[in-house]
């Protein structure tokens, strides 16, 4: 072997013992127990979107769409070999997918409709069990004011309970998002309860409980605290009959006293934050709200105890 050859072959030794050594350095990295959602980024790549999370210390991503795709079973990159390749790019950073945001609706009655939301779940479900992820987002919606709540109610339980028989084999939990007509506690109980399955559980938007509900995070929580596995915080303040969202602590819904009260009942999942940039393109730029959640939001941890990790 030349001393040119014996170089390179040494260059690329050290090279390939180094990579490792960099892999576990960057999972063994200090991270805050908080998550963004990519509805707050629609315009960002899949390496950005990486690569912003690291750098400023979040612990996981809440996948809701990736660019001009909604439907994420049909994003190229999670598809064939490139599924691999990009759970790959996840876990090399020590980074972890929180859920999938999937749009099926429940509370629908034709049943066309309804297979389609179904349907949609099951491959959402299916995509969440070849990337590893625990959960999947889904919502109950609506209760139309032609139709009696109960009749309603059955629809949307029966709904989860096929989601979540689905799930259940698939080493998956489905959640209920705290969404739409479904945000008091009296209801979300009610559904959690008659659905009746380890493979189903809470999605705490606590914006939302706070705002079209009217209860006090510790209400939501000493109602629902056992069932919670992810959350989404955001601020707002009124914007006539609607609600203007702001930067984090710059609003009127109580963050601070929301996160006090998840770390206060022993929360173990992720703070995330859902900047609905994607539907409100009017509001802060990712680039300034998604630093912004994580300086404030960390403030607020430290207050209640928790420390990064």
């Amino acid at each position: 072997m030349s001393v040119l050859d014996r170089r390179r072959f040494l260059s690329a030794l050290g090279a390939g013992l180094a990579a490792p050594a960099l892999v576990r350095a960057r999972s063994e990295k200090t991270r805050l127990p908080i998550s963004f959602s990519t509805l707050g980024c629609p315009d960002w790549s899949w390496k950005q979107i990486l690569s912003e999370a690291d750098r400023l210390g979040y612990r996981g991503i809440e996948i809701r769409g990736l660019q001009d795709e909604m439907d994420l079973p049909k994003w190229p990159g999670f598809q064939g070999s490139r599924l691999k390749e990009s759970r790959q790019d996840v876990e090399a950073l020590g980074l972890v997918i929180s859920d999938l945001g999937a749009s099926s609706n429940m509370h629908l009655k034709d049943p066309g409709e309804r297979r389609t939301q179904l349907d949609e779940g099951r491959r959402f479900i299916d995509l969440a069990h070849e990337l590893g992820v625990p959960y999947v987002r889904m919502f109950g919606d609506r209760i139309p004011a032609e139709e009696s709540r109960e009749e309603v109610m059955k629809r949307v339980v029966d709904g989860f309970q096929e989601m979540a028989t689905h799930a259940k084999a698939a080493g998956v939990t489905v959640l209920i998002e705290s969404h739409g007509d479904f945000t008091a506690s009296e209801d979300l109980e009610e559904i959690l309860t008659r659905v009746g399955s380890e493979a189903f559980a809470l999605l705490w938007d606590a914006h939302h409980t706070f705002v079209s509900a009217g209860e006090a995070p510790d209400h939501t929580w000493k109602r629902l605290g056992p069932n919670v596995r992810h959350t989404h915080l955001k601020d707002s303040v009124p914007d006539g009959e609607e609600r203007r969202y702001v930067l984090t602590g710059s609003g009127e819904v109580p963050v601070r006293e929301q996160v006090k009260v998840l770390a206060a009942g022993g929360y173990d999942g992720l703070y995330g934050f859902e900047w609905e940039k994607r539907w409100h393109p009017e509001i802060e730029p990712p680039e300034v709200a998604i630093p912004h959640y994580a300086k404030t939001v960390g403030e607020y941890l430290a207050e209640a105890g928790v420390r990064p990790s």
